[in-house]
């Protein structure tokens, strides 16, 4: 009423009561906050299972692993005190929606999960699923998975997202659920499966220990959480969203450390003790040698034997060690080198012996090994570096870490170097390994989302004492759904390699190209003009040339397919927002770019932020309407031939208290967008059944149906059926009353799910109409499949069809379509009783328009 009646007019009405709104939840958060602090700490009762190294039972009865450690860093800020219990998956699960905890880490979103639990917005940690096999089966690729054993959580996202994924592909693998991943990878070790399905996190770190081999399949990629039970515990949520915000691009953060600690080994920064120790034990003994040396030059006759067996054990000791250990003259030529490094050289030790480095090292390599020999030999620097080696053909390279030392004589003067040296070229693989996996797409190599956003933050953060312009382009492929379902998602990964090289060739060294996720790429452009004028022509011009480059036609297995991209572009300047406003802006200007016809360039500007706002507005409003009974129903007669009505279409209105009567047509689309649509759709059905109710009590309308619209939103959640069953249940309406209206577009996708809801639906015994008909893309073979009661022809063919044609054959196949296979024909956009007399002599016989009667609200007579 505020909002009606306030003398400032709706604007300031409006703001009146939004302000109203935010004053009364600052208010409410500032009691609870208040209330909060009086207490003692808080006890988070926290679920673990075991999982490692995500997340397992530590030894001092608390969360362990990745998302353990994260979360004993956000207790203790926090002030939580948590308390772990030990239970399984399913029983963790149960026992967080039945209150008997309060938080469940290492948890998939899901739709089916987010009905029953509440998650907070930034993931905790991103992962995949892979499949790990037994060692000698064969499996290489999906369909290798027929016929096998393949182990998988019950009720873990692997099984559901396997299962989905092998019926795509008609692989008929027998899934055997199991207790828990070790139990599967114990099995898989003992030969009662052939493979099982894990996390990447537990099989990678396990696989090696039950002699399992990951394999190439891999899928379910998943966003981690913790979650709550529906409802509750939203302070919970608010802290951990607020804590992982702050600490996902901190590479010291907590997040960060846990990830050091559980994914990768540690660096070496000091040389062994084990080297040491072999060091030294060679410097003893090479010490213990020369003195026997002299000695035995006195007793020569007599010593011989022992001096031979000394330096037996000596080499003996030296070959026996796994490093590299060697020595040169002052000319640094080898005069001593033990097994390692004649199997480096791959040379017996006669040809190793007066060689230089030049005679098994490149260039380069023998170039950087004689500066740092020298230090020794002229200097006597004690030197420890990691050298990286390459072979004198190129062909290999080995980094080490080395140890170069010099020998004295007794005088004290330098006469040879040691060195030892230890292969660490696995690590340091494994090192770059897990860097790439961290920061690069596996896919096309490029920089990933992780590695995008510290990059922008970087040059925001720059700006202002290195003042240069940029630009943010968003880059989205036109149709890549259509490509992946006709051509298959090979091909479709075939493309997004293919475009990451003509994209790359249009772009600078200094410039980012990055993959975001699917088929969206982003360009970061750096050193442009600090004049937004000539730097928005210098990105325009880059946008050009890639929109250029992709429009060539792509080899795709057998064809040449024409593929173009939508290009938005946010500039970066002085005054350039946050990095998510910035993300945000370039994002909204490549969706203009869709709407402008694809295929072309959109630069951000304020009437796209103007119209962001509006439509932001536009959905609060409706979330308001449907809270405050703003909609109403009009409904237009259904009647035959002789003009009697047969039912009516439920059509419905906003009554809005400023804008007045608001057509469907101006808010369905925000609606669908903002997901009022659903509870919106349920309205509407439950007051047509109302109203189906009273009329069953007036003989004259008793037998009168009442058509429905169902959204693709409303029609595609899971539980649609069932809330149709309860409806029809609590009003007690008769259901061969209720009609509900479907379009073609809502049947395309997952076919045989939507014939079951069809079927389910028939068997309450609800009528199913599909409008529209005639517009989509329904097939003669899939309409006969589906349990519909009626076709409703679209206005587009009646309105023309006095003089196309083609319209009115379209018309007439449809009408025999409709009798052969015993559906009812209902035609809409009847206004002259010329089209009436002309469907009726094609043998329609029931319409729907303005001709008939106009929408309205319920009047007191019908025609």
């Amino acid at each position: 009423m505020l909002s009606r009646l306030h003398p400032f007019g709706p604007v300031t009405a409006a703001w009146l009561r939004w302000v109203g709104r935010l004053a009364a939840a600052g208010l409410v958060g500032a009691l609870l906050g208040s209330a909060h602090a009086s207490h003692e700490p808080q006890v988070v009762r926290v679920g673990v299972y075991e999982n490692a190294p995500k997340i397992f039972f530590g030894s001092n009865g608390q969360p362990s692993g990745i998302l353990g450690d994260v979360l004993l860093a956000i207790a203790q800020r926090q002030g939580w005190q948590l308390q772990a219990v030990r239970c399984e998956w399913q029983a963790c699960l149960q026992a967080l929606q039945d209150g008997q905890i309060d938080l469940m880490p290492d948890v998939a979103l899901t739709e089916q999960r987010a009905q029953v639990f509440d998650f907070h917005r930034t993931p905790a940690l991103l992962s995949w699923s892979q499949i790990y096999k037994r060692k000698g089966v064969a499996i290489q690729t999906i369909t290798d998975l027929n016929a096998k054993r393949i182990g998988v959580v019950a009720g873990s996202v692997q099984a559901s997202a396997l299962e989905t994924m092998l019926a795509s592909f008609g692989v008929a693998a027998v899934l055997v659920p199991v207790d828990s991943f070790e139990r599967g990878f114990e099995r898989a070790a003992h030969g009662d499966l052939d493979a099982v399905a894990a996390n990447r996190f537990f099989g990678d770190l396990n696989a090696p220990t039950h002699a399992l081999v990951a394999t190439a399949i891999v899928f379910q990629p998943s966003q981690l959480f913790y979650a709550t039970a529906k409802g509750r515990h939203a302070d919970l949520l608010s802290a951990i969203d607020r804590a992982l915000d702050e600490w996902q691009l901190q590479s010291d953060s907590p997040t960060g450390l846990a990830m050091q600690r559980w994914l990768q080994a540690p660096t070496p920064t000091a040389i062994p003790p084990q080297m040491w120790w072999v060091m030294g034990t060679l410097l003893g003994l090479l010490a213990l040698a020369m003195g026997l040396s002299l000695w035995l030059r006195r007793q020569v006759a007599q010593q011989t034997a022992h001096l031979q067996a000394s330096e037996a054990r000596l080499d003996t000791i030296l070959n026996s060690v796994d490093a590299l250990i060697y020595i040169k003259d002052p000319q640094l030529r080898y005069q001593y080198a033990n097994r390692k490094v004649c199997e480096l050289f791959g040379q017996p030790l006669a040809q190793v012996i007066n060689q230089t480095d030049a005679a098994f090292f490149d260039q380069a390599t023998t170039t950087k090994l004689r500066v740092n020999d020298l230090r020794v030999i002229e200097h006597g620097e004690r030197v420890e570096e990691e050298e990286v080696n390459r072979s004198a053909d190129g062909s290999v390279t080995r980094c080490f870490v080395s140890v170069k030392l010099p020998l004295r004589d007794a005088a004290g003067r330098i006469t040879a170097l040691c060195g030892i040296s230890t292969d660490i070229t696995r690590h340091k693989q494994a090192q770059e390994e897990i860097f790439q996996l961290a920061f690069y797409d596996p896919l096309t190599g490029l920089p990933n989302r992780r590695l995008l956003y510290d990059r922008v933050q970087q040059l925001l953060s720059t700006l202002e004492r290195s003042p240069q312009g940029a630009a943010l382009m968003f880059i989205d492929v036109d149709n890549f759904k259509d490509i992946n379902d006709t051509l298959g998602h090979d091909l479709g990964d075939a493309l997004l390699c293919q475009m990451t090289q003509r994209m790359g060739s249009c772009l600078r060294a200094q410039d980012t190209l990055a993959r975001h996720g699917g088929d969206e790429f982003v360009v970061l452009l750096v050193d442009l003009s600090v004049h937004s004028a000539a730097a928005a022509s210098e990105a325009q011009r880059v946008a050009q040339k890639i929109l250029e480059r992709v429009r060539q036609p792509f080899a795709l297995g057998a064809q040449q397919r024409p593929v173009s991209v939508s290009i938005g572009v946010a500039l970066v300047d002085l005054k350039a927002p946050s990095r998510e406003e910035l993300f945000k802006q370039a994002d909204l200007a490549m969706y203009q770019a869709k709407a402008a016809g694809r295929n072309t360039v959109r630069f951000f500007s304020a009437s796209m932020q103007a119209q962001v706002m509006a439509r932001t507005t536009l959905e609060a409003d409706l979330r308001w309407a449907l809270e405050h009974d703003e909609f109403v129903l009009y409904y237009q007669p259904q009647v035959n031939a002789q003009g009697q009505t047969l039912g009516v279409e439920a059509l419905v209105r906003w009554q809005h208290p400023m804008r007045g009567l608001v057509p469907p047509g101006e808010f369905i689309a925000a609606a669908e967008a903002c997901g009022v649509i659903v509870p919106l759709g349920q309205w509407v059905m439950q007051t047509a059944c109302q109203q189906l109710v009273a009329w069953a009590a007036t003989p004259a309308q008793a037998s009168w149906t009442i058509a429905v619209n169902v959204s693709a939103m409303q029609f595609r959640k899971p539980d649609f059926v069932s809330s149709v069953s309860q409806l029809l249940t609590h009003t007690g309406v008769n259901p061969a009353r209720l009609e509900l209206e479907l379009t073609e577009s809502q049947l395309v996708a997952d076919v045989p799910s939507v014939i079951a809801k069809m079927d389910a639906l028939r068997e309450l015994g609800v009528r199913l109409s599909l409008d529209d008909f005639g517009t989509g893309y329904s097939s003669l073979v899939m309409l006969k499949r589906l349990p519909l009661n009626q076709l409703k022809i679209d206005q587009a063919f009646v309105r023309d069809m006095l003089t196309n044609p083609q319209d009115a054959a379209i018309i007439r196949a449809i009408v025999s379509m409709g009798e052969s296979l015993s559906l009812d024909v209902i035609a809409e956009g009847v206004e002259t009783p010329a089209h009436r007399d002309a469907l009726a002599a094609l043998g329609c016989l029931h319409y729907q328009s303005y001709l008939f009667g106009r929408p309205q609200p319920m009047p007191a007579s019908w025609p």
